[in-house]
């Protein structure tokens, strides 16, 4: 009985054993996926969908570099007029907006005081005068000493000098203007009480206007006296002003790491001191460069490149970029005349992506529209890169 139930276990365990084998056979007589890295997943990855894409030409035009900064407008002839004396102001003449000249006569303050200093320093200037003519008759009879003559010939100096301070008093009734310009400020009003050097009015010249850059040493070699200058103004848009560079610092501060360069512009009626305006120094011109929309630069890595469009797909090249101008970059390399580059859609391409253009270039790259080239010529507010 114990043998039959050994041999009923062994046979069950090799019909157990027949059955999983069996299984194993039926499994590897199937058909075979197709393996990750073969022929048909490469046939589904040239299969995924084409992404849209615009794309314009590299093409020869011609582009400028300038530095660009911003600073506000400077009067450098400004003066603050202050009274010379004290008194109470009697009569203002010019407000606010005047244009005045040099000596002309700006308010009065009340000159009862002065000049009643004037007129008693004049008779005691009188009085020792009269002495004095007396002291040189009796003198030249010898019936006075030299040393008495003398002191009173020193006391008509000394008068004299007293009375001439007293009329440079009362001259300083009359607040005059030290320079011609417009008056900027009017800061006292009529009865107030005026205290010597207390500022009364502020004039500004306006003819000529100036901005101070603080350009940073990098770009030394590029600023020199009497390059042209182009401003515009936020309070003024649509109007370009012309200037120059009157004057470039030979010292640069070491603290900062850079220098002062001065810009002059001429004057024009709507420009006003203190006005913020965008300034750009052009530094450099060239003819005929290879160059692409700026809009097609991709600088998410840190070397700048651009999508290049052949055969229906895209590839990343990398460039060597020059001058910014606008909305032009040069290509130093990397590109040739005619080479499609992708302007629009690049966000969420990959290298070897497929693509559609949605738009389409002439047959010459030469013969390319740039509108893009248009308005950088127009646009004076362009960036230099490193050479």
């Amino acid at each position: 009985m114990k043998s039959h139930s050994v041999a009923l276990f062994r046979r069950s365990r090799l019909l157990l054993a027949a059955a999983a084998m069996l299984a194993l056979l039926l499994a590897g007589c199937g058909p075979k996926g197709p393996e990750p890295g073969g022929e048909a997943g490469k046939d589904a990855a040239s299969e995924r969908p084409a992404v849209n894409v615009e794309v314009a030409a590299a093409a020869l035009r011609p582009i400028t570099a300038s530095y660009n900064a911003t600073a506000a407008l400077e009067a450098p002839g400004e003066a603050q007029v202050v009274a010379k004396t004290s008194g109470v102001l009697l009569r203002l003449l010019v407000e606010e907006g005047d244009m005045v000249k040099a000596g002309q006569v700006l308010a009065k303050i009340d000159p009862e005081r002065p000049r009643l200093e004037v007129q008693r320093a004049e008779a005691l200037l009188r009085k020792l005068e009269a002495e004095l003519a007396r002291s040189s008759e009796l003198f030249e009879r010898k019936l006075i000493a030299a040393d008495l003559h003398d002191k009173l010939r020193y006391d008509v100096e000394t008068q004299r000098a007293v009375y001439r301070m007293a009329q440079l008093e009362l001259s300083y009734t009359d607040i005059v203007a030290p320079i011609s310009g417009v008056v900027a400020q009017r800061m006292a009003k009529v009865g107030n009480l005026i205290q010597l050097n207390s500022p009364v009015f502020r004039i500004v010249d306006t003819t000529t206007l100036e901005a101070i850059l603080n350009v940073p040493e990098r770009e030394i070699a590029t600023m020199r006296a009497g390059a042209p200058v182009s401003m515009t103004a936020d309070a003024l848009p649509g109007r370009v002003f012309e200037g120059r560079i009157a004057r470039v610092s030979p010292v640069v501060d070491a603290g900062s790491g850079t220098f002062r360069v001065v810009c002059a512009f001429d004057p024009d009626p709507l420009l006003r001191p203190g006005m913020f305006g965008r300034i750009a120094v052009v530094f450099d011109q060239r003819a005929d460069v290879l160059t692409v929309p700026r809009v097609a630069l991709l600088e998410d890595q840190g070397e700048p490149a651009v999508f290049l469009v052949r055969e229906g797909k895209a590839l990343r090249t990398p460039v060597q970029l020059g001058y910014l101008s606008g909305e032009l970059a040069e290509i130093r390399s990397g590109l040739q005349a005619g080479d499609a580059v992708v302007t629009t859609g690049k966000v969420t391409l990959r290298d070897g992506a497929n693509v559609q253009v949605l738009n389409s270039l002439p047959a010459s790259a030469d013969s390319v529209p740039d509108v893009a080239a248009d308005a950088a010529a127009a646009d004076t507010t362009t960036a230099p890169t490193s050479h």
